[in-house]
């Protein structure tokens, strides 16, 4: 066995197993009752405090919005704490109703110095309990407010989660970036209120457009985070909504039509169809990491085109042109491509291209979402009468540059971040439906082009099989949080994390930090030191 993976993955086990809240050290008070409730008369510039409450048995509530942020869909119970509630900015907007920048945090009353900034999802517009779970939903680690950490969340600044608030200027300002630092600066102050301290460490962790906002801390407030976790980020959102509507084009070719002469987007594809495409693919690539076991590691290399599915010639050619990506007339890439990967055939797969619905009306998150998003928010100005059934992708595509200026998070000079100390930890779903892994892959190259030494300061963690933000036939139960914290509490670069799933009941696997990839190379099957990243 590889001795430098068995050390390494003995760290991981050992961080995995003693992972527990971090106390403060014995000069610090820790806060009581009183002083929580004194801060709902904390003066804070443009802020109104709406909530200073002591939460004695801890509990925190389910997330309602989980299958967007990743969050926890059930109550936890997290020690005492502080919750604090309020509102930055209310005014009323361009379209006369009210704006403004919710938040809700969370201050333990056993602080381990650190600050968590929580992202959203979907297009914001609701404020996710502050627990700072690891936005990855399958995930069983440990909470960042149960660890000790002062946990904020926001919504975006605007008080719905549709997409109408794009008719306002400064609500797509602040859901593109401006909130995350107006929230980050009350965050903060409320934290050296109550505990008389700055936090030590100021991290940053959300999925999804969450994973978005993190990299948007880091690359647009590089000195106020100095870690940030992005998981299956919606970096390039704007091209993104774009590519969803290309996708429905696509599959619409080939939808049957119901008994009322409706095409049925759910029905393009059949559940027998992407289970046949998942099978094709691993029977093509599956044992190119070593061992054939229902994972493909070597997803890079895969070779899987389309026609080995044997579909029909024309959900072939659909097939395709999905996973081609969006072009225009002249053949130029608009999003990228996407890698073929045994995950198609998952919940969440159809759940963002296909639907369920048997009506004229789908319910894929494609359209659901998507469509409200690119008329009301990307397009400048807001269109909402739009037929996106007709949109033009020569024509149209511009429309969307103006704001995916402001929202994208696709700087790859990163050089302020990392000198400022910044660890930058990325996690993505090779099979997730909405947010190219490809596309991802490739920014990671640029930024490590373009950003000296960023080997230093950054890792990408690739997870074959996984959807968006969780789930598929995958490995995705796993812990960024205490990789980043081994990273900057002891010097422990992750160059693997340890992870599960409830696809495999009784195996480990490594997932190797990029370019690597997890290789077997004898043992049993089941277990991570089994496997080498090479």
């Amino acid at each position: 066995m590889n001795p430098k993976l068995a050390f390494a993955l003995s760290a991981v086990f050992a961080a995995t197993a003693c992972s527990s809240p971090n106390q403060p050290d014995s000069a610090n008070n820790p806060p009581a009752a009183e002083q929580c409730f004194a801060l709902k008369q904390a003066q804070i510039e443009n802020t109104r405090i709406t909530k200073a409450e002591w939460s004695n048995d801890g509990l925190v509530g389910a997330d309602r919005m989980s299958s967007l942020t990743g969050g926890s869909a059930t109550d936890r119970q997290a020690g005492a704490h502080c919750v604090v509630e309020g509102e930055i900015g209310a005014r009323t907007g361009a379209d006369g109703k009210p704006y403004g920048t919710k938040f809700q945090m969370r201050l333990p009353q056993n602080w381990n110095r650190k600050f968590l900034f929580q992202g959203g999802g979907g297009v914001d517009g609701f404020v996710a309990p502050a627990l700072g779970s690891i936005p990855v939903r399958t995930s069983t680690a440990m909470p960042a407010l149960t660890r000790g950490y002062a946990v904020v969340s926001m919504d975006g600044g605007h008080p719905m989660p549709t997409p109408d608030f794009g008719a306002d200027p400064q609500a797509r300002l602040d859901f593109a970036y401006q909130s995350t630092g107006k929230v980050t600066q009350v965050a903060k102050q409320l934290i050296r209120k109550l505990y008389q301290s700055a936090p030590q460490h100021s991290y940053f962790m959300g999925c999804s457009n969450g994973g978005r906002e993190a990299m948007i801390a880091a690359q647009r407030y590089p000195t106020e985070f100095d870690g940030v976790i992005a998981a299956n980020p919606g970096f390039r959102l704007s091209r993104a909504a774009v590519a969803e509507v290309w996708d429905t084009q696509q599959l619409m070719k080939i939808a049957p039509k119901n008994s009322d002469g409706h095409k049925i987007l759910a029905n393009a594809l059949t559940q027998a169809d992407l289970d046949k495409v998942s099978q094709a693919v691993l029977n093509r690539c599956d044992a190119k990491d070593g061992l054939k076991d229902g994972v493909i590691n070597a997803w890079e290399s895969c070779g899987f085109r389309p026609e080995m599915a044997g579909l029909s010639p024309a959900k072939t050619a659909a097939l395709k042109a999905v996973f081609d990506g969006a072009k225009n007339s002249k053949g130029e890439q608009i999003y990228s491509g996407w890698f073929y990967d045994s995950g198609i055939n998952g919940e969440d797969w159809r759940r963002w291209k296909l639907g369920t619905s048997q009506t004229a009306e789908p319910n894929a998150r494609n359209v659901t979402l998507g469509y409200g998003s690119l008329k009301w928010y990307f397009m400048t100005p807001p269109v909402p009468d739009f037929d996106l059934s007709r949109f033009d992708f020569d024509t149209d595509t511009p429309k969307t540059y103006a704001t995916g200026k402001i929202n994208d998070a696709t700087d790859t000079d990163m050089s302020a971040f990392r000198q400022n100390g910044g660890k930058f930890i990325i996690v993505t779903g090779i099979s997730d439906p909405v947010f190219s892994a490809k596309d991802q892959r490739d920014w990671f190259a640029a930024m490590q082009r373009d950003t000296p030494n960023a080997e230093n300061f950054s890792r990408m963690f690739m997870v074959p099989g996984m959807n968006h933000c969780g789930g598929g036939k995958a490995f995705d139960d796993f812990d960024p949080l205490t990789a980043l914290e081994n990273w900057h509490d002891k010097g422990q670069a992750p160059e693997l994390m340890l992870a599960k799933g409830k696809s495999f009941p009784g195996r480990s696997m490594p997932l190797c930090a990029y370019p690597k990839i997890a290789v077997y190379k004898g043992g049993d099957e089941k277990r991570a030191e089994s496997f080498v990243c090479e």
